[in-house]
């Protein structure tokens, strides 16, 4: 039986903003690796996690929209267990707490009747601005299906592969996904000129993955880029843009190269970045989720979300 339509593809959800940059760089929490699911480890970082969360939960309650939970697994697929001084089978735990964390404040939650989707996030295998080696689609499946089944265990709404690289590794990700019945969403990563970093365009890298997948991914995203490098990319009135629901842009202009030496976040213009999400979503109404990637945090979400309410509940022309 198919499973049933998300709802974020119907009306507004938020997510959240740039979870590993928000903790390091404006909480002074260091995460090893760049890895959010590290927090669950400290009473400290489970707060600070939970403190995180709860100010999306409450944005979404003022603003009447629903949310997209993403849970604290971006960097936590089996490679990095050795590095982050696990045994598989503890880092294994932690995917599976990380979604037990989203599904009690959910509970929580259900009383303010917001519609709340709860995602496990899974990143790539390697860098999320770098492609490095790049692994053909059935290694991509295989390495990604441990993740991806910890997930279902859990029970997860959906699974969103935030900041793909290439074709291949977002091909096996969305194969993990539909061999084990889970709604996926797909976000590429994209440089300064919008195509991906493998030089692939935007519009190849959707059509090659539905045509791999029989167009199983309920949606596609696009993240770690601000909209001025990728608004221009975007086309009207074509199918493979109707596919692009979500954006969770970066705060900077800059570029990946230039971010991964800064040693100062660059948080960006809060007002511009809203204005041109306005603009987005204005072209694009199919845009539904809206959320931040690195360098964002609450209030770029909170602008994003008062700008583009407004756009969508403007009055018509006549």
């Amino acid at each position: 039986m198919a499973a049933a339509p998300l709802p974020q593809l119907d009306r507004l959800f938020l997510t959240d903003a740039g979870l590993e940059t928000d903790i390091l760089f404006n909480r002074g929490i260091d995460l090893p690796h760049f890895a959010s699911i590290t927090l669950l480890q400290t009473d400290k970082g489970r707060h600070a996690l939970d403190e995180y969360y709860r100010g999306f939960l409450e944005l979404a309650r003022r603003m009447g929209t629903g949310l997209v939970l993403e849970s604290a697994t971006w960097r936590s697929s089996p490679d990095w267990a050795e590095p982050l001084g696990m045994t598989l089978a503890e880092l294994d735990a932690l995917n599976v707490d990380a979604i037990s964390m989203l599904m009690t404040l959910r509970e929580e939650y259900l009383s303010y009747a917001i519609p709340i989707i709860v995602s496990g996030c899974i990143g790539p295998r390697g860098d999320g601005y770098d492609p490095g080696r790049i692994m053909s689609v059935v290694e991509a499946q295989t390495y990604h299906t441990h993740q991806a089944r910890l997930f279902q265990f859990s029970r997860v709404d959906m699974m969103t592969s935030i900041t793909m690289t290439n074709i291949p590794e977002a091909t096996g990700v969305a194969l993990a996904a539909k061999a084990l019945h889970v709604q996926v969403a797909i976000s590429f990563t994209v440089e300064t000129d919008g195509r991906l970093p493998t030089g692939d365009t935007l519009a190849h890298a959707v059509a090659a993955v539905d045509e791999a997948t029989q167009g199983y991914p309920a949606y596609y995203m696009i993240n770690c880029a601000h909209p001025a490098h990728f608004a221009e990319s975007l086309e009207e009135n074509t199918s493979w843009t109707a596919r692009i629901r979500g954006v969770r842009a970066n705060a900077s202009t800059c570029s990946h190269a230039e971010l991964d030496v800064m040693t100062e976040l660059d948080i960006g213009d809060p007002a511009d970045l809203a204005a041109q999400h306005k603009m987005l979503v204005e072209r694009f109404p199919q845009i539904t989720v809206l959320g931040g990637c690195c360098g964002t945090d609450l209030q770029h979400v909170t602008a994003i979300a008062k700008a583009c309410i407004e756009s969508k509940r403007a009055p018509e022309a006549p």
